[in-house]
């Protein structure tokens, strides 16, 4: 059997359009034999440790708060999810570095969206290396290494190497979707990241005469 496709999801986990785009991405994985691997983005890599009020940034933009979240949370109920309000924007970095631990631990891969869900839904702050310990224990994971590896900043060469492969692919924004060689850029409708994936020639998983 060969291997399955890979799809390649630049992500950052303080994106609502990232946070969006995960249930779509769950019911691509459910019909077709295909695996992700999150590829980590600086969106905002100048966030300061405390964070930065997300007031000040709609202010700078022109930006009616109350509307940016009505909107959001109107688009989130369309997926099914959650969606809670915050009043920080918190820097990912230490986030991320938890994000390519996990991805190397048995059954590390529902750290993602529980980065995702702790701050979109409960408004926790993920740069905080206690709040990350706890999300990883919530997920199975062992929380005295987690917060070895965050102390020791293990992780952090390998968060580097993502930034770069985002430069590399001339990525500016996120999400953005690569598999093949092809790719998509945004939060795009379901219908376009199933395209993306049938254009290399992968089957539903249903499909006798497909792979997998």
């Amino acid at each position: 059997m060969s291997e399955p496709l890979v799809l390649e999801i630049f992500s950052d986990y303080v994106r609502p359009w990232c946070y969006l785009s995960t249930g779509r991405v769950e019911k691509l994985k459910r019909k077709y034999p295909i695996r992700t691997r999150y590829v980590h983005f600086p969106l905002h890599p100048e966030t300061p440790p405390q964070g930065s009020l997300l007031a000040d940034f709609y202010k700078s933009r022109g930006i009616d708060p109350e509307q940016a979240y009505a909107r959001m949370a109107g688009l989130m109920a369309q997926e099914g999810l959650p969606y809670g309000r915050r009043t920080h924007t918190y820097n990912s970095r230490l986030a991320q570095e938890l994000g390519i631990w996990a991805d190397n631990q048995p059954g590390g891969e529902p750290i993602h969206d529980a980065l995702f869900r702790a701050y979109f839904v409960e408004g926790r702050d993920i740069g905080l290396p206690q709040e990350l310990v706890a999300i990883a224990e919530a997920v199975g994971l062992n929380g005295a290494e987690a917060a070895r590896v965050l102390n020791s900043r293990e992780c952090s060469d390998a968060v580097d190497a993502d930034w770069r492969r985002s430069a590399e692919v001339g990525v500016t924004g996120v999400p953005t979707f690569v598999a093949g060689g092809f790719g998509v850029v945004g939060a795009q409708p379901y219908d376009v990241l199933e395209k993306l994936v049938q254009q290399l020639g992968i089957a539903k998983r249903d499909d006798p005469g497909g792979p997998g």
